[in-house]
C-alpha cells in the first residue's frame, strides 16, 4: 500500500511552494432560473454584512416575504444579460484570473498560481482555498476585485477566507488587499475606456459616474465607501481634465424602504431627461467586470429612465473586464503587495536526497494487520 506523508503524493521539502493570487467576487446564481436564483438570494441577503438587523427581524422578512417574490424578477432580470456559455460575470473572473496567470508565467520569478472564488454561490472562497491548499500553496494574497472598500464586499469577501481559515491547521502566510480606488493604473484604464468611448461617439453634455449604493446608515457607522466613490471620480475626471459642471456621481441598486447614498441613479437620469439633455454617457467605475448592475441596470433601465423622460443619445461605457490595461493595472498592484515574496528560496540538494530516501521507506512500510 501506498502512503503519503502530506496528503497528496505530490508534496516534497525543499521545492519553493507556489505563491496563491485568490481573485473574489459578489457572485451570481448557477442558472437565471428561479429555482437557481432563490437559494443565491437566500445566501446573499442572510450575511450581516449585507443586511445589518438582527436575524429575528429580518429572516422573517427574508423567508416570508422577500424570497417568495423577488427571485422571479431576478431571474427575469439575470436572463436579459445571461450568455450561451453562462454567467457574464463568473464568465469574465475566469478570463480575468487567466489573462494574470499568463502575465505572472511569463515575469514572476517563482511560480505564482491565479484562482478565483465568489463570496455567494460557486465556486466559492471556501473551495478555491482548499485547491489552493492542495497545490502547496503556503503564501496566499488576497484581491477583493472591488476598487472602493465597502464592509457589504471587500470585508464580506474577507470574512469568508477567514472563516474557512479557521478550519485550517497549517496556516499560510497571508495578505490581503482592502482597496484600490486611488492607484493610478486603475485610474488610468477607466479614463482610457472613456476616451476610446467617445472618441467613436463624441463627447458628451455630461458624465454619469454611478456606484453601486449602500445604506446611508452604514455610511455614517463608518464606512469609507462614500468617499472613496467620489476620490476615484474626482482623479478620473482630473485624469480626462473634464470642469466640473460636466461630471457628476451617483449611486444605484437599492433595495428596501430605507435612505441610501445619494443621488439616486435612476432619479438623476430621469431629472437630466426631463431637461431634454441630447448626449449623456455613463460609467460604472466600482465594477471590476460587467454584469446585472451594469449592462442592464444602467445599460439599458437606466437608458430608458433618461430617453422616455426626454433624454437624447445614452451610452454606458462598459467596465474594465480583461482590457489590457486593467490587466495591467491589477498585476501592478499585485506586485506591489508580494515585495519580500518574490525572491527565489534556495533549494537543498542534501535535504532533498535525505527526504526522498526516508519517504521511500515510509512508503514501502506494509500496512498493519487489523483483528477484529
Amino acid at each position: 500500500m501506498k502512503v503519503s506523508f502530506f496528503g497528496t503524493e505530490s508534496y516534497q521539502h525543499g521545492l519553493p511552494s507556489p505563491i496563491g493570487i485568490l481573485l473574489t467576487n459578489v457572485g451570481t446564481p448557477a442558472a437565471p432560473t428561479v429555482k437557481a436564483v432563490r437559494p443565491y438570494l437566500a445566501e446573499f441577503l442572510s450575511d450581516k454584512r449585507i443586511i445589518e438587523m438582527p436575524g429575528w427581524q429580518w429572516q422573517p422578512v427574508l423567508h416570508g416575504v422577500l424570497l417568495n417574490t423577488r427571485p422571479r424578477k431576478s431571474a427575469q432580470l439575470y436572463q436579459r444579460v445571461w450568455t450561451e456559455a453562462g454567467s457574464p460575470l463568473l464568465l469574465m473572473l475566469e478570463r480575468q484570473a487567466k489573462a494574470l496567470q499568463a502575465y505572472f508565467d511569463k515575469t514572476a520569478p517563482i511560480p505564482i498560481k491565479v484562482s478565483y472564488g465568489m463570496r455567494y454561490g460557486q465556486p466559492s472562497i471556501s473551495n478555491t482555498l482548499r485547491e489552493l491548499h492542495m497545490a502547496h500553496v503556503r503564501r496566499l494574497l488576497v484581491l477583493p476585485l472591488f476598487p472602493q472598500y465597502s464592509a457589504t464586499t471587500t470585508a464580506t469577501s474577507l470574512d469568508a477566507v477567514f472563516a474557512e481559515l479557521q478550519t485550517w491547521r497549517w496556516l499560510p502566510e497571508l495578505r490581503t488587499i482592502n482597496h484600490y480606488h486611488d492607484h493610478p493604473g486603475y485610474i488610468q484604464a477607466i479614463a482610457n475606456s472613456i476616451r476610446e468611448q467617445w472618441a467613436k461617439t463624441g463627447q458628451p453634455q455630461r458624465l454619469l459616474f454611478s456606484f453601486h449604493g449602500i445604506p446611508k446608515s452604514y455610511f455614517l457607522a463608518g464606512d469609507p465607501y462614500f468617499c472613496e466613490c467620489q476620490e476615484s471620480a474626482r482623479l478620473i475626471a482630473e485624469e480626462l481634465e473634464l470642469p466640473d459642471d460636466m461630471w457628476f456621481v451617483s449611486f444605484q441598486s437599492r433595495l428596501g424602504r430605507q435612505e441610501w447614498l445619494r443621488p439616486y441613479t435612476d432619479e438623476t437620469l430621469k431629472a437630466w431627461g426631463s431637461e431634454g439633455l441630447q448626449h449623456v454617457d455613463a460609467v460604472c467605475p466600482g465594477f471590476s467586470a460587467d454584469c446585472l448592475e451594469t449592462s442592464d441596470e444602467v445599460g439599458h433601465e437606466g437608458k430608458l429612465s433618461f430617453q422616455e423622460a426626454g433624454g437624447g443619445q445614452f451610452n454606458y461605457i462598459p467596465a474594465l473586464n480583461d482590457r489590457a490595461d486593467h490587466i495591467q493595472a491589477l498585476a501592478n498592484i499585485i506586485n506591489d503587495n508580494l515585495q519580500g515574496w518574490l525572491t527565489p528560496p534556495q533549494t537543498n540538494p542534501q535535504l532533498l536526497a535525505r527526504v526522498q530516501i526516508q519517504r521511500q521507506k515510509f512508503e514501502n512500510i506494509p500496512p498493519k494487520k487489523v483483528t477484529t
